[in-house]
């Protein structure tokens, strides 16, 4: 049980942790929101596979696999990086209901599994990069409540308007990351939808859009994060945060692709009535 406070804004709240119990298995608001998260991605890509290229039948393929790639990847990449601790600890490596899942591995995990199904059912990879990272950014501003609900995501001490305090940070005022997060990616959501809609040129456009949107914000973000895993050795004589160095990377990647394709445009059929879809499908 927490007593959050946002004395900026003038919230107060309790929350707890567990939602409900069976028996004596309690069940999290973290997994319940990371499944909500999931279940809208996949119903969004379901509703949209047609507009962005995508055959669904197919692509749900690779949704059913990538799921479970994405899990085990989000898992791998956090113990990787605490393996210090989860050496000692073999018996938590498995243990996700307390938190310990990384976003980086989730996309890297599910990319691996949805688009080796789909090179085995030879569907084109960059439509499928859309329209999995629109739905992707959705999940993200909803799963990152569950960081809310654990209280962890959190940053370092401050006076800001939006500063959180509550037992789960010792009593002081810090940066609630997680909202920020959320807040960052329900507009990138937003922003990318309405670029497929009326503006996309190429297949592959929305997902560079997506690398350098979302890496530029946890870049920043990042670094306010006072839970950040770092690379297991130094660089420049720096510690440095894995999540931040591979987010540079991923925005310096997206801007590149931008503009090498600046000036490329394909014929993408995005239509939205009943009459248009049909004839999107044959």
């Amino acid at each position: 049980m927490f007593h959050v406070s946002f004395p900026g804004i003038g919230i107060d709240v309790t929350i707890d942790r567990v939602a409900f119990s069976i028996g004596s298995f309690q069940i999290y608001w973290y997994g319940i929101l990371i499944a909500g998260a999931l279940l809208l991605a996949v119903l969004y890509a379901y509703f949209n596979a047609a507009s962005y290229g995508v055959e669904r039948d197919k692509f749900f393929d690779c949704v059913i696999v990538g799921i479970i790639t994405s899990i085990i990847g989000a898992r791998a990449y956090y113990v990787a990086f605490r393996w210090d601790y989860f050496s000692a600890h073999p018996s938590e490596i498995i243990d996700i209901r307390d938190g310990g899942i990384a976003i980086y591995g989730a996309i890297i995990g599910g990319l691996i599994g949805g688009l080796l199904v789909a090179k085995l059912k030879r569907m084109k990879f960059l439509p499928i990069l859309d329209l999995t990272m629109v739905g992707f950014i959705m999940g993200q501003a909803i799963g990152r409540w569950g960081n809310f609900f654990n209280q962890e995501a959190y940053g370092t001490q401050t006076d800001t308007l939006f500063r959180m305090v509550s037992e789960g940070t010792g009593g002081v005022a810090v940066h609630p990351c997680f909202l920020y997060e959320s807040v960052w990616c329900a507009l990138g959501f937003l922003f990318l939808h309405l670029y497929h809609r009326r503006f996309q040129r190429y297949h592959g456009q929305i997902f560079y859009l997506y690398l350098v949107w979302y890496g530029a914000e946890r870049m920043v973000v990042e670094g306010l994060r006072t839970d950040s895993l770092y690379l297991p050795f130094s660089l420049f004589g720096y510690d440095v945060r894995v999540s931040q160095l591979l987010s540079l990377l991923l925005v310096i990647l997206g801007i590149i692709l931008l503009i090498k394709n600046r000036k490329k445009k394909e014929t993408i059929a995005i239509s939205y009535s009943p009459k248009s879809k049909k004839k999107a499908k044959g």
